[in-house]
Parts: C-alpha cells; structure tokens; sequence
C-alpha cells in the first residue's frame, strides 16, 4: 500500500518504463541471460532478483522480466525503481499477465473452462503457473530463459545453464522421484485410456520453480498446443484432478532435459532435515511448501538464506518492521 502511495504521490518518477512502445530498450538488443519471475509478492520477488544479481559474475548482462497481477504492478514497478542502482547495471521489467492479451478465454481453455466451472479460487492462486505455459508468445531476444519461483534463492552465477547441451530438449529440471514417490502415477489417472496409451506410469517427475526453457524447441514441439489439447481432453477432470503441475509433466513428457540435483535443491518449505552442505552446495534453493521464509512459521535454520537478500535499507521495509 505504502508503494502505492509513493507512486500516487510521485507520478513523474515513475512514468511508463517505456515511454516510447515502438522503440526497443537497448537492453533487448543485447544477447543475454533472460529469466521470467512471476510473482505477486513484491518482498519475494525482489529476493530473487537481489540474490541473483548478487551472485552474478557480471549483472548487466542479466534481464529479468518480473509478471504480476494489475493490482500489484505498480507497487512493483515502484520497487524496482527505487532499487535501480543496486541491481548493478541488471534490467527489470515489470508488467501485468493481463498486459500478455494472448492470455484469454479464447486462447488458453483453462480460463474458459473458469468462465464454465467453479474453479475461479483455485486457478487464480496458481494463475501465473499456468502463464508460464505460453512462454513462447513473449519476445525474448534470447530462446533460452530461466523461470524462477518467486520462492527460491539464488546462491551461484547462473549462467552455466545457458551452457547445457539440451539435446534439443524443451525444459531442464531437476528430477524429484525416488522409489515409488513422485511418478507419474502419482499425479495422473492411469485408469483413463488416453493416459494409460500415451504415458509410462512410472516416468519420473521433475521440480518445477527453477526450470530451464529452450523456447526453439517448444515451438519445434508444439509444446503450446500440446498443453492445449490436454486442457480440453480435461475439461471434466477424469485425466487428472486440479493441479498445475500434471499438464506440466505431460506437456514436457519425454522432452525434458534432467538437470544434476545441485542446481536445484528443494524442500525449504517443508524439511527440517536438509543437509547443510547440500544447501550450500546448490545453485538455487526453493522453500516449497507452507513455511515460507517471510512467515513467522518459517524454519529458523534456513531462514537467514532468504533474509540476507531482503533490501532491509528500504525505507518500506523499515516502516512495515519486516523483522530479521
């Protein structure tokens, strides 16, 4: 609120990022490491930056696309541009999912199958999952973009990822199964014809939160369509029942690229036990689960992992006493 106000209060400081629309920003015509953060939490997102940007070897070749709703866009724009100077020469972007206006009924069945069913609660906490799935009709000067969760810390230089061979792969994740958990199985209804025919129920799952896109191959893929056709087949809910993640792992079946463990370790939301020196080993770090890092639940062991990052500086921070 206190963001929205400063933006009320000052509106030629933060005028339109791009004043001009028809007139790339120089920064889109550099080559560079391009990462997609959807997030409507202004703290959360902000993390993610900052620990990326802290842990780059050179930040100015990092772009950072930050999505949000319309109620917090300019709460978020406000944040980012207040920040400007300690992003080290990085670029943000922010802008609204309703801005992207291939995101509609007609386009993505998920939202007409909101405008049919009652599943509005659902879908909306997790709309920006389901965002992410039509990657390929934003315009990255780059085809290969990192999603990050807004839940995750950076840790290490990312740009080794955009060094993988990814074999002509779609996504780079880390797989999550072991022994009988996490399989396929576990997330869809094997007892449908179409699932049964189509995929092996004991195919491995994968994390989503740090996921790594070849968008050339999404579109070689049809990976859109793909995940299209699937929505409409589960218009009634018989393949699998309300998640984000299944059409996930059947959009990306058989086209995902397994990323070693240490980019990704997960688990911060939920697991007491973490080893330590997994922690510090790991690229990304993701507190999946209901302890997230900024709510008093949160475990004590991790939480100073997610706190360093917090721009405690900010006079809004300060002023909401948003505690160590």
């Amino acid at each position: 609120m206190r963001l929205l106000e400063e933006r009320i209060s000052n509106p030629d400081k933060y005028t339109d990022q791009h004043p001009h629309p028809h007139t790339e920003p120089e920064w889109e015509t550099l080559i560079s490491t391009i990462y997609a953060i959807f997030s409507d939490n202004v703290i959360a997102a902000s993390v993610v930056v900052n620990s990326a940007v802290k842990n780059a070897k050179d930040p100015s070749k990092h772009v950072f696309h930050v999505v949000t709703d319309k109620m917090n866009l300019a709460a978020m724009q406000v944040w980012f541009k207040m920040q400007m100077l300690s992003l080290n020469g990085s670029h943000v972007e922010v802008k609204a999912v309703e801005d992207y206006t291939f995101l509609n009924s007609t386009y993505v069945p998920v939202l007409r199958q909101l405008e049919s069913a009652n599943l509005q609660r659902f879908y909306f906490e997790n709309k920006l999952e389901n965002a992410t799935k039509d990657a390929p009709n934003m315009k990255f000067r780059n085809p290969k973009i990192l999603f990050l969760d807004d839940d995750v810390v950076v840790q290490k230089d990312l740009t080794g990822l955009w060094e993988i061979d990814m074999n002509g792969k779609v996504n780079g994740a880390v797989e999550t199964c072991f022994g009988s958990f996490h399989r396929y199985d576990k997330y869809m209804n094997f007892s449908h014809p179409l699932i049964k025919a189509r995929f092996h129920p004991k195919a491995c799952g994968w994390a989503y939160g740090m996921n790594f896109f070849d968008l050339d191959a999404w579109r070689r893929e049809k990976c859109t369509e793909e995940y299209h056709y699937w929505q409409n087949l589960n218009e009634n809910r018989t393949l699998w029942k309300l998640g984000t993640l299944p059409p996930g792992l059947i959009t990306y079946y058989k086209t995902t690229k397994p990323l070693d463990k240490s980019w990704h370790v997960l688990g911060l939301g939920y697991n007491p036990s973490i080893s330590m020196d997994e922690i510090r080993n790991a690229a990304v770090v993701h507190f999946n689960g209901n302890m997230k890092p900024w709510l008093d639940i949160a475990m004590n062991q991790y939480r100073d992992i997610w706190t360093k990052y917090v721009a405690y500086d900010m006079e809004f921070v300060q002023m909401c006493n948003f505690g160590h």
